[in-house]
Order: C-alpha cells, then structure tokens, then sequence
C-alpha cells in the first residue's frame, strides 16, 4: 500500500509551479500553492491547522489540493465551522496528503493509498483519475518536496 501526500491546484498553477527560483531551488509545496493564487481558502486552513511548517518540510508528500472553488462548493458555514476547530481542521488536511511522491504514472485503477490521517483513499484511472469521487483536474505538479495533484471537491474523512 502506497502512502501518499496530496494537496489541490488548478491548471495555471502547473506553469507557475514548475518554475523555479533565480539560484534554481523550486519551490516547497506550501510556496507553490500561494503563488498559483487559487488555493487562498488551503493555505488559510493549512496554516490554521497548524501544518505549514509540516509542508514546508523535506517530506516528500503527495498533496491532493482542493482549489478555491472545490471549498466554496461546502455547505455553507462550513469552512468557517473548520477554521474554528483547528483539531477537524488538521483531520480532513491530513486526509488529502499521502507520504512519498506519487506522480500519476505510479497510480492503478483500483489502488488505495494511507493518508496522513491515517483513513485510505480509494484512486480510480478509468476515464480520468478520480480520488474518493474527486476529479484530478491537473497532476503532477512538481514542487521541491513532493508533487501536487488538484482536485475539485474536499475530501471529507470517513467518520
């Protein structure tokens, strides 16, 4: 079983952040969502839940990155309701990030991989790859500690 790290981008972020800076070190996972500007609501929940420092370390993770849209689609209060609650918060986070770097050519239909938060997450590749029903709408952006795949729905843990 695969342990992987995921956290959601769009498309524009996969120029951005394969960019690198001006000594040639690529930017850390966290660096690479706040620069591909549709992650605001992932980095405001990331931080306060306390695991910036965690992203920001060598890892390598795997981050399935819900983007801006994917939290607004929450019922309403919601992300308000898990910004309050900082332990729920770090709960769902850690579901969308599996330890190693898992690119999607490492990915099969049918695999499921331990996240972070310790609950499986079940990949499906047949007619596009899917997460626990959560379309990939961009993969394999690289960053210096790991590999972002974006989705465009919240993975919730199961209770």
């Amino acid at each position: 079983m695969l342990r992987r790290t995921f956290m959601a981008a769009t498309a524009t972020i996969a120029l951005t952040a394969t960019s690198a800076f001006a000594d040639g070190h690529s930017m850390d996972i966290v660096d690479t969502a706040i620069e591909a500007g549709t992650f605001t609501t992932l980095v405001a929940a990331v931080a306060a839940a306390g695991l910036v420092d965690t992203l920001k370390s060598e890892g390598p993770f795997t981050v399935f990155a819900p983007t801006d849209e994917a939290f607004a689609a929450l019922p309403e209060g919601t992300v308000e309701g898990l910004l309050a609650d900082p332990e729920a918060l770090a709960a769902i986070l850690t579901y969308h990030v599996v330890a190693g770097k898992v690119m999607s050519t490492d990915l099969s239909d049918g695999m499921t991989a331990t996240t972070v938060n310790g609950a499986d997450v079940t990949i499906m590749t047949e007619g596009g790859v899917m997460v626990n029903g959560a379309n990939v709408t961009a993969a394999d952006i690289e960053a210096s500690n790991g590999v972002i795949h974006v989705i465009d729905t919240v993975l919730l843990p199961p209770m």
